[in-house]
């Protein structure tokens, strides 16, 4: 049977119809990634990704965008303004994901404060656009911002906020055999330790973490996926007792693409300082209890310092679990 010209409309018009509903959400979206493509500095030079005028200013122009795009065709409700603002700097987040300038870590990150700054944003366009003679000047002001921004904020010194975690557990196990797995947890497998958090948003498992002596110095090497590799040396320590561990990175430590530059350990934005771990008989076993020293350096502190703290809080959880499987086990 052929199709004749008159069943073919329909279709078309819905066609139509999805285009148009789309089409600010794609405005948006796209402005978006043009700023992401302008904002691909190094870290501490001019227009970088990691500035509080892309991460904060940018989401308010994907919205602001979206928002007006939509009220050029007809007046929205208030919960459009905010969703549409917000799908649209999802939407945005994925573009960089597609077109590969950004990785998912940063982009998993990102997404939740993308959509809220975003939404409100919009919300703030949608006002403009009922109450304002002219609501386009509010738009080109929302798009320049961050690049006008972007132009200084390098000169603005990143902070140095060093935060700690402590956590505990007590490993139905003699203190000499939690000191053993300490020192040395060969051959990893990707079940003990996969549930924490910062592993399932893209960071590299663990493969082995093997302890040698040379000279005067404990050292122990750490494998992980994708090629990563460091040390963890020896600041201090007590057998059965007590041991700082301090971190000691190379040059090709993290290859090109293992971790995204913006969150790598020993990077401009954050790094492990030290890591304390500490042994006392208790009842039923031993107590073992982890402090974890690291440094969080970006303009909105606000937001990354409570993440960090929540995905280290949970590694070093998930890692006194693994410790305790593995002492407890015969």
């Amino acid at each position: 049977m052929v199709s004749s010209p008159e069943d073919a409309r329909p279709a078309a018009s819905k066609l139509a119809r999805i285009i148009a509903g789309a089409w600010p959400l794609i405005a948006g979206a796209l402005t978006g990634i043009v700023l992401r493509l302008v904002f691909r500095g190094e870290s501490g030079a001019a227009l970088n990704a990691m500035m509080a005028s892309f991460t904060l200013l940018a989401p308010i122009a994907v919205g602001a965008v979206a928002v007006f795009a939509a009220e050029l065709r007809a007046r929205r409700s208030w919960a459009y303004y905010f969703g549409a603002a917000a799908v649209a700097n999802a939407l945005f987040v994925l573009g960089m994901l597609l077109i590969m300038i950004e990785g998912i870590i940063c982009a998993i990150l990102a997404v939740p404060l993308f959509a809220l700054i975003g939404g409100l944003a919009g919300l703030l366009m949608g006002a403009a656009c009922r109450w304002l003679m002219r609501p386009r000047r509010a738009v080109y002001c929302a798009a320049v911002l961050p690049l006008l921004l972007g132009a200084i904020e390098q000169r603005i010194p990143l902070p140095d906020d060093v935060d700690t975690v402590v956590t505990e557990r007590v490993i139905a196990a003699p203190p000499e055999r939690v000191w053993a797995q300490l020192l040395s947890a060969p051959e990893i497998e990707p079940r003990e330790l996969k549930s924490a958090w910062m592993y399932r948003i893209g960071v590299p498992l663990p493969l082995s973490a093997v302890t040698e002596q040379r000279g005067g110095e404990l050292v122990r090497h750490i494998a992980m996926g994708r090629g990563v590799r460091f040390d963890q040396v020896a600041a201090e320590w007590e057998p059965m007792r007590r041991i700082i561990w301090t971190y000691r990175f190379s040059p090709d430590s993290f290859p090109p693409g293992a971790l995204d530059d913006h969150v790598r350990i020993g990077g401009p934005h954050f790094d492990l300082l030290e890591t304390e771990y500490a042994l006392e008989a208790a009842a039923g076993g031993t107590r073992l209890t982890a402090r974890m020293r690291y440094r969080v350096s970006t303009h909105f502190n606000w937001y990354a310092r409570p993440l960090a703290s929540l995905l280290v809080e949970n590694f070093e959880e998930t890692a006194l679990e693994f410790y305790a499987r593995r002492a407890e086990t015969p």
